[in-house]
C-alpha cells in the first residue's frame, strides 16, 4: 500500500477505516465455474473489515469525493478464505478484525498496522453456497 499510488497517500497520512457488514462473498470454482458463496462470522455477528479512505475533489465541480477500499492479503492455507477464486489466481481475503482490534486499527501507526493486516483466525469465519 505504502508504495501503490492509489493508496500511498491513504496509508502515509494513516486514514485508516473499517467497513461493516453482515456477510460477504467470493466465487468458489471447485465445480470449473464461478459459484458465488457466502462468508460471515461464525457468531453471526458483522464482519469489519480494515480499510483505507481516500477524498477526492472533482475538479469540474468541486464536489469532495470519498472512496475507500478494504486491504487484502494473501489466504494460502486458510481453511474458509483458500477455497476462492480461480485455481490459477492467488488466494486472498480482506482483513477482518475482531472486536478486540477495532480501535487499534483506527488508532494505529504504520508499524502497529502492518502487524493487524492478519488472516481471521480459524474458526472465526464459516462459509456456504449462496448462488443468485
Amino acid at each position: 500500500m505504502a508504495e501503490k499510488p492509489s493508496y500511498r497517500s491513504a496509508w502515509k497520512e494513516r486514514r485508516f477505516g473499517l467497513a461493516i457488514m453482515q456477510s460477504f462473498y467470493e466465487p468458489s470454482w471447485e465445480t470449473g465455474k464461478a459459484i458465488r458463496w457466502r462468508i460471515k462470522r461464525t457468531d453471526s455477528e458483522p464482519v469489519a473489515v480494515a480499510s483505507i479512505w481516500e477524498r477526492f475533489i472533482d475538479k469540474e465541480t468541486g464536489e469532495i469525493i470519498f472512496s475507500f477500499s478494504m486491504l487484502t492479503i494473501n489466504a494460502d492455507g486458510h481453511p474458509v478464505m483458500q477455497q476462492f477464486h480461480k485455481p490459477e489466481d492467488e488466494k486472498r481475503s480482506i482483513v477482518v478484525l475482531n472486536e478486540a482490534n477495532y480501535l487499534p486499527w483506527l488508532k494505529a501507526n504504520h508499524d502497529e498496522a502492518r502487524h493487524l493486516l492478519q488472516l481471521a483466525p480459524n474458526g472465526f469465519l464459516s462459509s456456504e453456497a449462496a448462488p443468485r
